[in-house]
């Protein structure tokens, strides 16, 4: 690893403190070195808060000049909440700036570069690239493909069911498993179920932190929980026990009455159409959607190729034929028809294995 490497795998550290806050914005870190020492460091934390250069900058003071500065994301050239990035770099007067990756975003992509450089400051492109994108799958997607990184979470057993024949599924994994999971809830920016998975399970699809892996001294940012289902969710639901939003995404116009807001949706072959859904939710700036519901929306959502990756926890333990399986998919019929996928981590999580895999129609994406 070269010493620029160094650097910006410290950033990238530094903008992974904010996996759970930032939304809707990106997790970027900036580190400032002088002399081959850093002398500023800084992250985003949280949405309308200063950028992660700005909180390096402040750090580091006048040591700022004539210094590199490694930034995980290209420096914004725009005011939004905050000022540009760009122009504070700029005054600081820094050298040179290494920058991960270009704003996803076509219609900024290379402002930020083009200011700094015009400025007389040297820009070095793509340091870490894939890791810096890897830190932001939905920020990237949405910008690039108006659609958010759709992750499915699934527990199932060793024989791959995920629920016994009369619907009772609690609990498959262990406690580990289920901690890991609010980890994942937590990154999110919406959890995505299906009516059957409430009516049956009644969950609250909260972030409930336990031990000191959320940051300390913030708030916990509660994901949106969004329910496909041409129904309305009863009353009694657990998910309004948290005053946090709900959304019904729903084909039907009879279901403006709730507690919950509704998103009247298309139809596609006489369901909810999905991609519209995906639409929708990245106009709201949904960055990153967990799927948490059973096998009939979960084979929806993978027979539209809608799911970016599957992250399932496997249990010890064998639950028979007559259980539920992972995914209804009843178009296939034949091997040439199935949905291959690649699998990239697998680790175990307590007394289960949790195994990460991404269907092999992303790779053409």
């Amino acid at each position: 690893m070269t010493s620029h490497e160094h650097y910006m795998a410290r950033a990238l550290l530094l903008a992974e403190r904010g996996l759970f806050t930032t939304d809707p914005n990106p997790r970027v870190g900036c580190v400032i070195v002088n002399n081959d020492e850093i002398v500023g460091e800084g992250w985003h934390q949280r949405a309308g808060e200063g950028h992660a250069e700005v909180n390096a900058l402040y750090m580091a003071g006048s040591l700022a000049k004539g210094a590199d500065a490694y930034v995980t994301l290209e420096p914004c050239s725009h005011f939004g909440r905050t000022p540009p990035c760009a122009d504070a770099l700029i005054k600081a007067e820094v050298k040179r700036v290494f920058v991960a990756m270009q704003d996803p975003n076509p219609l900024v992509a290379g402002n930020g570069i083009n200011r700094l450089q015009q400025a007389g400051i040297e820009v070095i492109v793509g340091t870490l690239e894939q890791q810096a994108k890897g830190l932001n799958p939905g920020f990237c997607q949405r910008m690039r493909s108006d659609r958010p990184f759709v992750r499915s979470k699934m527990a199932m057993s060793l024989d791959g069911r995920t629920a016994m024949a009369s619907g009772e599924s609690k609990w498959i994994t262990g406690p580990d498993a289920r901690q890991d999971v609010q980890k994942l809830r937590a990154r999110s920016s919406a959890i995505l179920t299906g009516m059957g998975t409430v009516l049956a399970d009644d969950p609250a699809l909260t972030v409930r932190p336990e031990g000191d892996w959320y940051p300390e001294n913030q708030a916990v940012r509660q994901p949106l929980r969004v329910v496909v289902g041409s129904h309305n969710i009863p009353q009694t639901a657990k998910l309004f026990d948290s005053p946090d939003t709900v959304l019904l995404a729903t084909n039907s116009k009879n279901n403006a009455e709730g507690k919950a807001g509704v998103l009247t949706l298309p139809e596609q072959d006489g369901h909810i159409d999905l991609i519209s859904l995906m639409t929708e939710l990245a106009a709201r700036e949904i960055n990153e959607v967990m799927v948490e519901a059973g096998s009939k929306l979960n084979g929806a959502l993978l027979a539209a190729g809608l799911i970016d990756e599957l992250i399932i926890y496997m249990a010890p333990k064998v639950m028979g034929d007559s259980a539920k399986g992972l995914f209804h998919l009843p178009a296939l019929q034949t091997m040439a028809q199935n949905i291959e996928l690649t699998i990239t981590d697998i680790r175990a999580v307590g007394k289960d294995w949790r195994i990460t895999a991404i269907p092999e129609y992303t790779k053409a994406k």
